[in-house]
């Protein structure tokens, strides 16, 4: 079966539409309280690799119901008008991501270049996501 449009076609005209921020311009934004880094990878991802300190994890399949204020899912978060800096581990999943809420409206949004792995190829700091405790 040949697609009309395959994964990386559609990567490549998210990519040409939205802002990659490379990692080091990235890092700069750690500290600004005006900016949430948003991971939106699996959560077992999270757990085996880290996250970036201080990232909000929003997993890639909630994201617009978690953004759109009109779905029962919304966070409250993502209507502060901070920047939002989305990444997964390669940046192909927070391209698209990145589109998709574009598309919707959300305002001050961009991907981090390379994603997760690029992140740590740069030995930039890395947090522990501790998985939660089970019940019983």
């Amino acid at each position: 079966m040949k697609l009309k449009l395959g994964y990386q076609d559609l990567i490549a005209r998210a990519m040409a539409e939205i802002e990659t921020v490379p990692v080091i311009e990235a890092q700069k934004l750690l500290d600004d309280q005006d900016t949430v880094f948003v991971d939106i990878r699996d959560i077992r991802e999270l757990e085996r690799e880290g996250m970036i300190p201080s990232a909000l994890h929003a997993p890639r399949g909630m994201l617009e119901f978690w953004v759109d204020p009109e779905s029962p899912y919304y966070k409250p978060i993502f209507g502060e008008g901070k920047r939002l800096v989305l990444y997964c581990a390669s940046a192909w999943r927070s391209a698209l991501a990145t589109k998709a809420l574009q598309d919707m409206g959300v305002p001050r949004i961009c991907h981090l270049e390379g994603g997760f792995s690029a992140w740590k190829k740069a030995e930039m700091p890395v947090a522990e996501k501790h998985s939660k405790p089970h019940s019983g």
